[in-house]
């Protein structure tokens, strides 16, 4: 049998999201130790790609507290946010698959969001940034 070619779905990771009990305490350290640009409770580290590195892009890495339903009613403490090109055909693809989403496509000035579980709970949020890209205010530059 021949090995069927599949078509990425993702692009890369848009944000790392976790919980802590004390969210303004860890900001305190991870800024102290790891000397991260935090802003509230979130760093973007903008980087660049493409063949001619001009496509710009920022992956969010934000904590959340410990109460949040955000990443699901199950208590994970940590969620993972994908790039996706075609939110809609990503969805569409999983749904034939048998993937059942978790919410319904939310749509801000930030891009379009899908959320999924997968297997073992865990909530996997879908994003399809905006077409032009608006450069956050504090970015962490990645070398």
């Amino acid at each position: 049998m021949v090995a069927r070619t599949r078509r990425a779905r993702i692009s890369g990771i848009g944000g790392i999201f976790f919980k802590a009990k004390d969210p303004k305490a860890l900001v305190q350290w991870y800024r102290r130790h790891l000397g991260m640009d935090i802003e509230d409770t979130v760093a973007l580290f903008t980087w660049r790609s493409g063949k001619d590195g001009k496509a710009k892009g920022a992956t969010v890495w934000s904590i959340f507290p410990l109460d949040t339903k955000y990443f699901g009613e199950d208590g994970a403490s940590f969620m993972i946010n994908y790039r996706v090109k075609d939110l809609d055909g990503v969805l569409a693809a999983l749904r034939a698959e048998g993937v059942e989403e978790a919410r319904k496509v939310e749509e801000s000035e930030y891009g379009r969001f899908g959320w999924i579980t997968d297997p073992e709970g865990h909530r996997i949020e879908l994003w399809e940034p905006p077409k032009t890209y608006r450069a956050p205010e504090r970015p962490n530059e990645m070398e």
